[in-house]
């Protein structure tokens, strides 16, 4: 049947509502069935134990719709339910063209900064379609499907207006490949882990002030990274590669990282670092964690001892966006599949060469220029950006061994 002679069709919509408890649908659409009438549309939604369902469906033969109501009615009594049964033509209307997910993430997320949201889509011209819970705890996220306007311009509306709400709101286009394979490629320092590697080094050479006022300089943009790499390393020649094992000792994991590539790794996807730190802790963290690719500096040890050098090509901002590309192809995923995350200015060549670019608790001039940022302390939250549920990884953690407890692990 065409378009046009479906919205001419007479229609019921049957909502009940109340205390949900198990064979509620089941019994409306036994009730429904008597009537011999088509189901054209179905919706429930479940809050805090109360129930909203509601079906849409063919008007029943001549003469039988009032019966219809008063044994709907009927049921819903008996079941200490409400019913409302609204007459019309059709099904919904089409949606819009242009359909984006929207993810927000609170912490908490509060009345007012969903109703900002709300009315920011409104005043693109999008329209929510549907809203779903992903998770309440450690953030509360939430996903609107949006119909009515491309995925761009309502990105730039939403994203300009998250840091004021105190959110973190992600914009992606909706369709297949969301669920498709990916790629996930994140830095290291102050991602996904919370330490700067070349400080832990520091602190065993007595210079941890001198190469953290560096790092933070660099990582802001303000030096350029190759120049200060090298100004940093060379205050470590002399130390025992001995330190090396004892750095590796003092990483901390960030809270949810260890969650995060679990989930991933169950779900297919690929997932690698790139770091402007160093193979000696990077290779580590690869075999400790499953990760399907991992590339960083090596530092020169010569004679048992740190140089003060770096071997081969520095990894620096640009280096970072070449080896996203490279993972992508050895990983056979497409440029628009992957997603990267990251915290520094070095890292954003590679948030924006990624289809989804995660400034993960980043500096300013990396929240501004990212796809999107997200400013909770716990690494997993990028799950939902996928759309991927706090019940989901959850279940997967129940119904499946997980690894022993590992004292590096945070979250």
């Amino acid at each position: 049947m065409s378009a046009s002679r479906t919205s001419e069709v007479p229609t019921l919509l049957v909502k009940i509502f109340g205390k949900d408890r198990p064979g509620i649908t089941a019994g409306l659409f036994d009730t429904l069935a008597a009537f011999c009438v088509d189901v054209v549309d179905i919706e429930q939604v479940v809050t805090r134990g109360r129930l909203v369902l509601c079906a849409l469906v063919t008007e029943p033969a001549a003469g039988l719709e009032g019966a219809l109501r008063s044994t709907v009615h009927s049921w819903a009594d008996s079941m200490k339910m409400q019913a409302e049964i609204i007459s019309g033509h059709g099904d919904n209307r089409p949606r819009g063209l242009g359909r984006s997910l929207v993810t927000v993430l609170g912490h908490p997320l509060t009345a007012e900064s969903t109703a900002a949201v709300a009315a920011r889509i409104a005043k693109t011209g999008g329209n929510i379609d549907r809203i779903f819970r992903l998770a309440k705890y450690p953030v509360t996220a939430v996903e609107f499907a949006v119909s009515g306007v491309e995925t761009e311009p309502l990105r730039t509306a939403l994203v300009s207006d998250a840091a004021a709400l105190g959110i973190d709101i992600a914009v992606v286009a909706a369709g297949l490949h969301r669920r498709a394979q990916r790629l996930v490629v994140m830095d290291v320092d102050s991602t996904l882990i919370q330490d700067e590697v070349i400080e832990l080094f520091a602190a065993h050479a007595g210079c941890e002030d001198q190469v953290a006022e560096v790092t933070a300089a660099a990582m802001r943009g303000e030096l350029d990274f190759e120049q200060s790499l090298h100004a940093r390393v060379a205050l470590l020649a002399g130390l025992h590669a001995s330190v090396v094992s004892k750095v590796r000792g003092e990483v901390r994991l960030t809270p949810g990282a260890r969650t995060l590539i679990r989930t991933l790794k169950r779900l297919g996807y690929q997932v690698g670092v790139v770091s402007g730190g160093f193979t000696q802790v990077t290779d580590d963290l690869k075999e400790r964690l499953g990760l399907d690719f991992a590339h960083a500096n090596t530092l020169e040890i010569v004679d048992g001892k740190l140089t003060g050098r770096v071997i081969g090509d520095i990894v620096d901002r640009a280096g970072k966006a070449r080896l996203l590309r490279r993972f992508a192809a050895e990983a056979g995923v497409p440029l628009a599949q992957t997603v990267a995350i990251g915290d520094g200015a070095n890292d954003l060549d590679m948030l924006n060469a990624a289809g989804l670019g995660v400034a993960f608790n980043a500096k300013p001039v990396v929240r501004e220029a990212a796809h999107t940022a997200v400013n909770v302390p716990f690494l997993d939250t990028v799950l939902y950006l996928l759309g991927i549920t706090r019940e989901e990884v959850e279940a997967a953690d129940a119904h499946e061994e997980t690894d022993p407890a590992d004292p590096h692990d945070e979250g």
